[in-house]
C-alpha cells in the first residue's frame, strides 16, 4: 500500500492495523508509507446486518482481512469466488473494469485496493435489485 494519502475530516475515524485512530478537530492528511498496511474507513465499513447482497458479501469478506478478523489466504478463496459469481450478474464493460481491478487486488493480497474496486459496484447492485444504496 505504498503511497496512500487518507484524507480525513474533523473526528473521522480509521481503522489502521487493527488500531482505531480518530483524527482531531480539523482536516488532515496521513501518508501511509508502510506497504501492505491494512487500512478501513471506518465511515464506509459495512455493519454486518447490512450485509444482505451479493456485492456486500464480497464487501464485507475483504473488510474482514483489512480489520484482522479473518487471515488473508482464508478470505482470498472466497472472494475470488464472490468475484467470479458477480462476473456472471454484471456483465456491462464497467463492472467488468471493477471486478477484473478487484481480482488483480485480491492476486496481489491488496485488500484495500480490491474493497475500493467492488464499492463501485454497490450502487449499481442497489438499481440492479430495486433498493436504496446504505
Amino acid at each position: 500500500m505504498s503511497g496512500l494519502v487518507l484524507k480525513l475530516n474533523p473526528r473521522e475515524r480509521v481503522l489502521v492495523n487493527g488500531a482505531v485512530i480518530e483524527n482531531g478537530d480539523r482536516r488532515s492528511r496521513l501518508s501511509i508509507l508502510t506497504p501492505n498496511a491494512n487500512i478501513l474507513r471506518l465511515r464506509d465499513a459495512i455493519r454486518p446486518d447490512e450485509v444482505n447482497t451479493p456485492v456486500r458479501r464480497v464487501c464485507y469478506i475483504a473488510q474482514l482481512v483489512l480489520s484482522g478478523d479473518v487471515e488473508e489466504e482464508d478470505a482470498k478463496l472466497q472472494i475470488l469466488r464472490g468475484i467470479e459469481q458477480l462476473s456472471q450478474a454484471l456483465r456491462d464493460d464497467d463492472s467488468r473494469t471493477h471486478l477484473d481491478h478487484a481480482t488483480e487486488a485480491v492476486g496481489r493480497l491488496d485488500f484495500y485496493r480490491a474493497l475500493k474496486s467492488l464499492r463501485n459496484l454497490l450502487q449499481r447492485e442497489a438499481r440492479l435489485l430495486g433498493t436504496a444504496p446504505q
